[in-house]
């Protein structure tokens, strides 16, 4: 694993199950995790440096909170084109969360707010606290989404209710979320990075090149047109399927020796 400079330590790794699970944590609890932009270059060079053993990550924040967002000190001399340079770096650090090797599984509690919220946005599976809330404050704060939300954010629960929680400050329950597709699953309070590492072995089971298209074309057909969307299925299902693993996984499954779907 790639090492990442220790001089502020801002984001803890660790590694389980014979390295295939990979933890991240945002180690800076003093500020409720606030993004800086020495938080944000640790966090990317992590994503980019995983070892060839990972099969999954857990992303979670150290403390009484994922993530309160930006670190808002860091903005006040910026003129607009360190702005524009200072949210492309976020741009890149959650570009390579979604779009990296391995799926990312977010353990979220206490506020998830603002660029907490778009990191978590650029997670592929969202495990909600009963503790934890969600926000996008900016407005109130004479600022805009800068790190992918308005994009993220937008297509998973609809521009419309962005530009609600934006313009009146509306605070969302971890039920409320889960309600609307912000999170896939709420727990008890104190359980939702016991519940994402269950869901990261799970992940970490499947096929390597089975998750890297559910991650990289899924996302990509949506943005499709039907006929390219299908011809785009078909070439990665053609790939996925050629690949050796998935060759054993299918004589696994017609010798019997796999499990089938079962009623919950």
């Amino acid at each position: 694993m790639t090492s990442i400079p220790r001089s502020a330590d801002l984001v803890r790794v660790s590694a389980s199950d014979d390295g295939r699970i990979v933890h991240v944590e945002l180690a800076r609890p003093q500020k409720r995790n606030a993004l800086s932009d020495e938080l944000i270059m640790q966090l990317h060079q992590v994503m980019l440096g995983l070892g060839d053993a990972a099969r999954a990550v857990v992303l979670s924040g150290q403390g009484e909170h994922f993530c309160a967002g930006l670190d808002l000190s860091e903005l006040k001399e910026q003129d607009a084109a360190a702005g524009v340079f200072h949210s492309r770096r976020w741009h890149a650090a959650f570009e390579e969360i979604q779009f990296g090797r391995v799926p990312v599984i977010s353990a979220l509690h206490g506020a998830v707010v603002g660029g907490g919220l778009e990191l978590a946005a650029a997670t592929h599976i969202r495990v909600a606290a009963e503790d934890s809330f969600f926000a996008l404050p900016e407005g109130q704060r004479g600022l805009f989404l800068g790190g992918g939300g308005s994009v993220r954010i937008s297509r998973l629960i609809g521009f419309s209710r962005v530009t609600d929680m934006m313009l009146t400050g509306r605070v969302l329950s971890a039920q409320e979320a889960a309600a609307i597709g912000l999170v896939h699953y709420a727990t008890a309070e104190g359980a939702a990075l016991e519940r994402a590492f269950e869901l990261a072995r799970a992940v970490a089971a499947n096929a390597p090149l089975s998750n890297f298209a559910v991650m990289h074309a899924l996302p990509r057909i949506t943005q499709q047109s039907q006929s390219e969307g299908l011809f785009t299925e078909s070439l990665m299902s053609a790939v996925a399927q050629s690949a050796p693993d998935a060759k054993a996984r299918l004589k696994a499954f017609l010798a019997g020796r796999a499990g089938k779907v079962v009623k919950p």
